[in-house]
């Protein structure tokens, strides 16, 4: 699924309904499903704060990246495209550059190694090139993310939210409660009360998304 060039990443959900339908082995109820979308969203965005990455699929992303030594590294992956890199002159009296293909290079993965301006090897670049120190940044164009939200943060996703959803009670931390003649008990250990009315993330959830957590990356300002 190929979205439109230059979209707002960070605001698809990684669960629909029928995620959590097939869960639960029955349809929403419809206090269930009124509340469902804000719930699902919500979780989808911790997922993306905690992973730091968007598992939607985007064309043409175009981002401002500063280099470490000569390497931008890309900050979402799995990388599909690199298509173009260009340095930024940092003053509206000189243009920037679309560096040529000869001058940098993707790995395959997620980075992206830029050459430095060298009058010896790089007889094709412009003259500001050799004379002006710019900010050192570039702007960089690529193709990002998956065809379909991973199945593993879908489960995630759902269960943060079904956590939520069928907790008897919206009431945070609260484990017994009696209504006349009925006492309801909600946690079977400590810590294990209700989980209130908003979705939170569990260890178990961290655990199971730390394969796409990145803890480290090139210093990026986005473009649109």
């Amino acid at each position: 699924m190929t979205q439109p060039a230059g979209p707002s990443p960070g605001l698809s959900p990684y669960a629909a309904d029928a995620d959590l339908e097939a869960r639960i082995g029955r349809s929403l109820t419809e206090a269930e499903a009124a509340r469902a979308a804000a719930l699902i969203a919500d979780a989808s965005a911790l997922i993306r704060g905690y992973t730091r990455q968007d598992f939607t699929f985007y064309a043409d992303d175009v981002l401002v990246l500063r280099p470490v030594g000569s390497h931008l590294r890309l900050p979402q992956r799995p990388v599909a495209a690199v298509t173009a890199v260009v340095a930024l002159s940092g003053t509206e009296a000189i243009p920037d550059w679309t560096v040529p293909p000869g001058c940098w290079q993707w790995d395959g993965a997620d980075i992206v190694e830029v050459w430095p301006p060298d009058r010896s090897v790089w007889v094709s670049l412009p003259e500001w090139a050799y004379t002006t120190c710019g900010p050192d940044t570039y702007r960089v164009t690529y193709s990002h993310g998956y065809d379909e939200v991973p199945a593993d943060v879908t489960a995630v996703c759902c269960r943060m939210v079904l956590a939520v959803l069928l907790a008897p009670t919206m009431t945070e931390g609260l484990v017994q409660e009696r209504i006349g003649q009925y006492s309801y008990q909600y946690g079977q250990q400590l810590g294990a009360g209700s989980p209130g009315a908003t979705v939170r993330m569990s260890e178990a959830d961290r655990d199971d998304l730390k394969r796409y957590r990145r803890t480290a990356g090139t210093i990026q300002t986005r473009v649109r």
